[in-house]
């Protein structure tokens, strides 16, 4: 029986609130436990959820909602310091345009078009990882990534983050698909889209994250020359990420 603290904390007001710790990495170490969570939004977290927050020292939040997105639910605990590092959300709009031309929605329009969305994230949105970096060398520790869904932009976050660190690539995959199991899909967000494209819409896919590697080895050569040159980590800073998220 494991003693290994829970890696799912079921909030009232947030869903798919998880640890990225516990993970073995290729050289025997572990990530740390409590230091790292990911979320979806703050913005209608309970009381209890709050004092569970707390709990954890949660002190730090970033945020990679767009402007919208974040004026709609805004973090509600005064006491977390929210640093904003916008992705602005492309789906629903790309969805829509699809309609407009004439074209009846189907679930491989809507996996097409997720892809295009991680691809985004290397190709137009890799200031905003190389920020969150930054920040995770500055040892704000514990503290929680999030964005609306808190599995797309923060699972690549997430899994940049694993990698960076030495998890297995299998493992990572693992980490990424748990969204499956714990986000629950809020049933009024783009309600006017069919409900077969909201259940792609409200999932992850292997496809998904592939696109975002995918576009890493088309423009950088390979995802070590990305963390190097796109995301600002050469052997020091990994090093010093490694010492403040891993235990022997």
């Amino acid at each position: 029986m494991s003693d290994s603290p829970a890696r799912h904390l079921n909030l009232s007001g947030a869903s798919n609130f998880r640890d990225l710790g516990g993970y073995l990495t290729r050289d025997g170490r572990t990530v740390r436990w409590r230091q790292i969570f990911r979320s979806n939004h703050l913005g209608h977290l309970t009381d209890d959820d709050a004092a569970i927050l707390r709990g954890l020292g949660v002190k730090s939040a970033f945020d990679f909602r767009g402007t919208g997105e974040r004026a709609e639910a805004q973090c509600g605990m005064s006491d977390i310091t929210v640093h904003s590092l916008p992705v602005e959300p492309t789906v629903v709009a790309a969805l829509r345009a699809i309609v407009a031309g004439g074209t009846p929605l189907s679930a491989g329009h809507a996996v097409e078009v997720m892809r295009d969305s991680y691809r985004s994230y290397v190709q137009q949105n890799t200031p905003r990882y190389r920020t969150l970096f930054a920040h995770l060398l500055e040892d704000r520790a514990p503290l929680v990534i999030h964005c609306t869904a808190g599995k797309d932009r923060t699972g690549f976050a997430c899994a940049l983050i694993l990698h960076t660190l030495g998890v297995p690539e299998e493992v990572i995959s693992e980490d990424y698909l748990l969204t499956n199991q714990y986000y629950r899909r809020d049933p009024n967000s783009a309600s006017e889209l069919p409900d077969h494209i909201k259940q792609v819409l409200g999932s992850v896919q292997p496809a998904f994250l592939g696109a975002a590697f995918e576009a890493i080895d088309a423009d950088y050569g390979s995802l070590e020359n990305y963390l190097r040159d796109g995301v600002g980590l050469g052997t020091a800073e990994r090093t010093a990420l490694a010492a403040r998220y891993l235990q022997a």
